[in-house]
């Protein structure tokens, strides 16, 4: 035979709980037995218990707070990856302007570098002008033989090397800027300033001037003719000149030579 708790089909829930969901009050210990089939007590109970399962009819409206969740939560990671952009591009900015200041300055310390190095090669090379001047004067007059050769040679290709370069050709324009003018002449065979004659050259490293080329300069124009004596002021001051003292035979300066007022008698005359 089947149990009573499985007539009709039908399962039979047992309540033991000692308080009453429905009223509230404490049941009695024999309360909360076996219920019979079709009995309303159990159904309340049965109703009380529906409402608290998940996926009940009581279960409902608690249903939808995950979705209400995860709205918050991609709200959330919305924002948070808006932070996340906004700070990538601060620092991609500080990264930028880090690298631009270090490029900035690198080429300036390259470039001080470079004029420390020119202005050191500068300051030897115009010791060394003197010698060389020495050299080619020596280099004129057919003197620059033997040993003394080799080492002026040797000389010159060093400062060459260095970047040491001479300018000053005759026959160029003259240019303040390059050229010193030590003589002045003028001449037809000229259209403008030129520097006829270079009497010493100039030396220069890369765009600076170490001693501007001295130069006899010549402009266009009559060459003038060298200036004569003037004779003519030297027999004015000589005897004769108007206004200048005579001396007549026999007497001192203008006349007699006696005292003034002294009559004239025969025996001055003899």
């Amino acid at each position: 035979m089947s149990s009573p708790e499985e007539t009709n089909g039908r399962p039979v829930i047992r309540d033991l709980r000692r308080i009453d969901p429905a009223t509230g009050q404490v049941r009695d210990s024999g309360q909360g037995g076996s219920a019979q089939p079709g009995s309303r007590g159990p159904s309340k109970p049965r109703g009380k218990h529906a409402a608290t399962r998940p996926g009940g009819a009581a279960s409902t409206g608690a249903g939808s707070r995950p979705g209400a969740d995860r709205a918050d939560e991609a709200a959330r990671a919305a924002a948070d990856l808006q932070a996340a952009e906004r700070q990538l591009a601060e620092r991609t900015a500080d990264l930028q302007r880090v690298t631009a200041e270090y490029a900035n300055y690198r080429k300036r310390v390259e470039r001080d570098r470079a004029a420390v190095r020119e202005q050191a090669v500068a300051n030897v090379l115009s010791g060394l002008v003197p010698v060389l001047d020495d050299i080619g004067r020596a280099r004129e007059h057919e003197e620059l033989v033997g040993g003394f050769k080799s080492v002026a040679e040797s000389l010159e290709a060093a400062v060459t090397k260095l970047g040491l370069e001479s300018f000053g050709e005759d026959g160029e324009p003259f240019d303040p800027k390059v050229h010193e003018a030590l003589m002045h002449s003028y001449s037809p065979d000229v259209t403008e300033p030129t520097c006829i004659k270079i009497l010493q050259p100039g030396y220069r490293v890369g765009e600076r001037i170490l001693r501007p080329a001295r130069v006899e300069v010549a402009e266009p124009g009559e060459a003038e003719a060298p200036e004569e004596p003037d004779d003519e002021s030297g027999e004015a001051d000589g005897p004769g000149a108007p206004g200048g003292v005579h001396h007549q035979p026999g007497g001192g300066a203008g006349g007699s030579g006696d005292a003034p007022g002294r009559p004239e008698t025969s025996a001055d005359n003899e």
